[in-house]
Parts: structure tokens; sequence; C-alpha cells
């Protein structure tokens, strides 16, 4: 028995692997609850400075400027704005968007409504608010104007930030601010 080789002890002992898997079993289920957390403290990455958001489509997908500018001059193309309101962005003449983004809530009762291109207006079909254009109240019940929003592209990405100056409609500090 002196010509054989002594046996080694395993480099890992049985106390060490079940260490190791005990460390591995309580850093996945820290990872597991601490991801969700992380998640909701950071801001989503589609969200820019001073509150801009990406305007979406229907389904949640950020929609590119190209699809909205390749529309005619005019067009009133509603996409998904801040808090998920449904939002008119007007193209323009020099195939470049409206920096002024209409929101659809009625100011009456919160209904949404079309844009009547015969009449050139909003038209709730509610309660038979109208508004101009630029989101003026031209009759009633309605007691305020619409919501105005900031509207940017930059990158072929179609930016919604809050508007908190003065209203341009009024000259006044906005009723939604």
């Amino acid at each position: 028995m002196e010509n054989s080789l002594p046996l080694e002890s395993p480099s890992l002992s049985r106390r060490q692997l079940l260490n190791f898997l005990t460390g591995a079993v309580v850093a996945t289920t820290a990872g597991a609850v601490l991801y969700p957390v992380v998640e909701y403290v950071l801001p989503p990455a589609e969200s820019g400075e001073d509150g801009a958001i990406l305007a979406k489509d229907i389904l949640g997908n950020p929609i590119p400027a190209s699809q909205i500018l390749a529309e005619a001059p005019g067009t009133r193309a509603l996409v998904a704005g801040l808090a998920g309101d449904p939002t008119y962005l007007i193209v323009e003449e020099n195939s470049c968007l409206n920096s002024m983004g209409i929101v659809n809530n009625c100011t009456h009762l919160g209904c949404t409504f079309p844009w009547n291109s015969v009449d050139q207006q909003f038209q709730c079909p509610c309660h038979g608010s109208r508004y101009s254009a630029d989101g003026s109240v031209l009759r009633g019940p309605a007691p305020l104007p619409l919501k105005l929003v900031h509207v940017a592209v930059r990158n072929n990405q179609i930016w919604i930030s809050p508007w908190t100056e003065l209203d341009p409609r009024t000259q006044a500090q906005p009723w939604w601010v």
C-alpha cells in the first residue's frame, strides 16, 4: 500500500456547499423583492426633464414623429399624452408639429370628442359644447377652454410636457395648473 496515491479531501465541503446554496437563495429572493421597489422609485426611461413624456398610441407604444408628420397639413392626430389623456397634435403647413397640443377632455363633464374638419372646431356630442381650433370655448355649457400641453420633437420622438405658463388664449394663469 505504500505505492497507492493518497486521497485528497474534496475542494468543497458539504458545509461550504450548503452555505453557498443558502446564500444564493437569499440573494435571489432579495433581488426579486427589491427589483419592483427600485423600478417604482426610479422614473421611467421614457420621461424627460420637466415632466415630459413620449406620445403613445392606444396600445402604449411610442409613436414616431415621422408617422404623424406624414399626415396632411392641418391634420389633428390623437395620441395618449400626459397621464394617458387623449391629446390632439396638430400638423402644420411646414411639415412640423404645432408646439401646442390640446387635451381631448371637455371642461363640462370630461367627455372626449372628435375634431370636425368641416366646421373647423371640436364638438362635444354629449351636451353640445363647441371649441375653436385652439381650444377656446365657442358655445357652452363648457365653462373653460381646453387644457394645453407643450409638444416638442427630438430624434423622431414626440415629447409632451405640462403647460404651466400663461394661457395664450386668455393671457391668464391656466386653470389646470
